[in-house]
């Protein structure tokens, strides 16, 4: 059975557990709709991603 040779200190510890913490999610500004949309994911409000039309625009009804 693994057992520890040493305790671990409360820094190290800490250190370990930084990478738990939850962080917000980011947005950016869309350039075209100025809406705000996650980086790398399409804007299903326009339906563009990179410059480029990949879905056809959500209707508003």
């Amino acid at each position: 059975m693994a057992v520890p040779k040493r305790k671990t200190s409360r820094m190290k510890r800490g250190f370990r557990r930084s990478a738990d913490a939850l962080k917000k999610p980011t947005y950016v500004e869309d350039k075209d709709s100025g809406e705000l949309r996650r980086p790398h994911h399409i804007d299903l409000k326009s339906g563009m991603y990179g410059g480029r039309q990949v879905l056809t625009p959500k209707s508003e009804a």
